[in-house]
């Protein structure tokens, strides 16, 4: 019988709107009490089921102070970026992608998805701001033009304040990648793909790098998140694992995969500047 897919649950301090770095630590367990819950994803009858992944309150707290840092560096004017050479603001703990009207790319758009989910939960929107919205901003100068304005500090004042909101967003995406990544595999390449989920889920502070590479990088099953090929999630991370210790092995498999993808890449979009940064975040994987 299929085990009934759990909730694993991430938690954030909450955020002030003229605070430089938020993360205090403490107060994990009244915190996690009062966390929002989300209604476990469907994966449907028939369908791979995760397993139970358990993530104490103290390791919670431990894994939303790392992402927002890993993102953010732990700010509250992090919350609102547009990196150099990218098409698309990144917002929130997670740095989500909003793209323009009319602008495409090969990178999922999350930020709409984030915003339905605060609404979903009861956070108070912006009049300007729905699901539906595409990015006001046109180009990276009018957003950096626009860093204080009033309707940029009202998106700042929001994501702020929902941090919670956005971590439980985070691990409901993790919650959902397995079953949706291993319906892309044949039959006979499932177990082990499934077993090395497990083998990091297991480890300790596993879960924060599976959440955070989902959430860095995707799941690898979008096949627009591809340069000649080949892509970079966490399905290609968890392929490439060898034997042996499963963090130490995941973390080599991840800085593998974006090498990889450094070298695949469009010359003019220049990501081997990003590449060192990107192989300094997978090296917190491992064990201290």
């Amino acid at each position: 019988m299929p085990m009934r897919l759990a909730a694993v649950v991430l938690l954030c301090l909450p955020a002030f709107a003229d605070a430089q770095v938020v993360w205090t630590g403490g107060r994990a367990l009244g915190l996690f009490k009062a966390l929002p819950r989300t209604e476990v994803p469907d994966i449907g009858p028939g369908r791979a089921a995760i397993k139970v992944i358990e993530v104490s309150p103290d390791e919670m707290m431990e894994i939303g102070r790392r992402i927002w840092k890993n993102e953010c560096g732990g700010t509250v004017e992090g919350l609102t970026s547009w990196n150099d050479g990218e098409t698309f603001a990144s917002l929130g703990i997670g740095h989500f992608i909003w793209y323009p009207a009319g602008q495409e790319g090969p990178f999922e758009e999350s930020f709409p998805k984030l915003v339905g989910h605060l609404q979903r939960n009861g956070a108070a929107l912006p009049d300007w701001l729905t699901p539906g919205s595409d990015c006001p901003w046109p180009t990276r100068q009018a957003f950096l033009k626009d860093l204080s304005s009033p309707r940029m500090k009202e998106l700042r004042k929001l994501l702020a304040d929902t941090v919670p909101l956005q971590a439980r967003f985070i691990i409901d995406r993790l919650e959902a990648s397995l079953p949706r990544i291993l319906e892309t595999l044949p039959a006979e390449e499932r177990p082990e793909v499934s077993a090395r989920f497990y083998r990091v889920a297991n480890a300790s502070m596993g879960p924060y790098a599976l959440a955070d590479y989902v959430n860095f990088k995707g799941e690898g099953i979008n096949l627009n998140e591809r340069y000649h090929g080949q892509g970079w999630g966490l399905l290609q991370v968890l392929q490439g694992m060898k034997d042996g210790p499963a963090l130490e092995e995941y973390s080599a498999s991840a800085a593998r995969a974006l090498e990889r993808r450094v070298a695949n890449s469009p010359p003019e979009r220049n990501e081997k500047r990003w590449l060192p940064g990107w192989l300094a975040r997978v090296k917190t994987y491992r064990p201290a």
